[in-house]
């Protein structure tokens, strides 16, 4: 089987894991990195023993397939040149800017046949994998996101920053619609949200409570999911989950046996894959949309709030 052409587009922090990450892909070949910074370009390209480049259209002829870890602003720009090249993309989250751009994304990507996967990693994780099969009903869901100030990704607020990942986790769990939205959040370091909660109540009656930080002290990436005589709880950030359980008066806790992978390497060995044996992936166009449109009503609601 041939190995898939890869290049990363932005090598910050993120992208820097990407290219590394493709490196250890067997059926995949990094072939470029990509980045306007002509000192990080230099020191990354020359550090993975790989070519380097500035323009990310001097990838065209040379790569199969890409990762766009730039900032959301240079996301549809990039995105839609790769699609309508014909080549399968992986953008990080947040997909796009708008639904719209989100749209014009998908469309491409349909059109042309191509894989279209956004980065919303926690669906990769081993110690969400490991509750899945207990979820059934829930009733109600909390999820903490907590990080010190990032000095990246300042491009955007931490609804879209970090809060997405819990929106995304959250509607693959409760398949039906959402009755009701309410949400605060206040800009403490930056123009946007940099601290927010959300309360979304579905129509069947489950409430999920979201909040995120990028103002804390701690790191924290929890989640707590409540369904009749059951709760789960899932750190994300420790690979470590644990059943409590009702048994009479009492409450047993189990924790769940987890076989710890990296979460990266498993989203994109699941990217290169989609694209070899041409599969939707896991988090295509559509399931990142549909994250994004919940994501930029807690925002405009929270926005409407404070300028009020």
């Amino acid at each position: 089987m041939p190995k898939i052409r890869v290049g990363v587009v932005g090598v910050g922090h993120l992208g820097l894991r990407h290219a590394q990450t493709y490196q250890r892909i067997e059926n995949c070949s990094l072939v470029a990195v990509c980045d306007i910074n002509p000192l990080r370009l230099k020191e990354v390209s020359q550090d993975l023993k790989t070519a380097g480049v500035a323009d990310y259209r001097k990838l065209l002829g040379k790569v199969d397939a890409v990762s766009i870890a730039t900032p959301t602003t240079n996301h549809f720009e990039i995105a839609s040149f790769f699609l309508k090249n014909h080549i399968s993309t992986l953008v990080e989250k947040p997909f796009t800017r708008s639904l719209k751009e989100a749209d014009i994304l998908i469309n491409l990507a349909r059109k042309n046949k191509l894989a279209l996967q956004v980065g919303h990693i926690e669906r990769f994780n081993s110690a969400f994998g490991a509750t899945q099969k207990l979820i059934k009903d829930p009733k109600f869901i909390e999820c903490h996101r907590l990080s010190p100030f990032p000095h990246r990704s300042l491009d955007i607020g931490v609804v879209l920053d970090l809060m997405i990942h819990d929106i995304d986790i959250v509607l693959g769990l409760v398949r039906v619609g959402i009755k009701k939205l309410e949400a605060v959040g206040v800009s403490v370091l930056t123009s946007f949200e940099d601290i927010a909660n959300a309360r979304i109540t579905f129509e069947n009656g489950c409430v999920a409570n979201l909040t995120a930080s990028r103002v804390s002290d701690e790191t924290m990436r929890r989640i707590r999911i409540f369904q009749k005589d059951t709760y789960i709880s899932l750190d994300y950030k420790e690979a470590r989950a644990s059943i409590y359980k009702k048994q009479g008066v009492n409450i047993t806790k189990t924790d769940l046996p987890i076989e710890k992978e990296e979460p990266l390497e498993k989203e994109l060995r699941a990217f290169i894959e989609c694209v070899l044996l041409h599969k939707e992936p896991l988090i295509s166009g559509p399931v990142a949309r549909q994250a994004l449109k919940i994501a930029l009503k807690i925002q405009k609601q929270i926005w409407r709030k404070n300028v009020s």
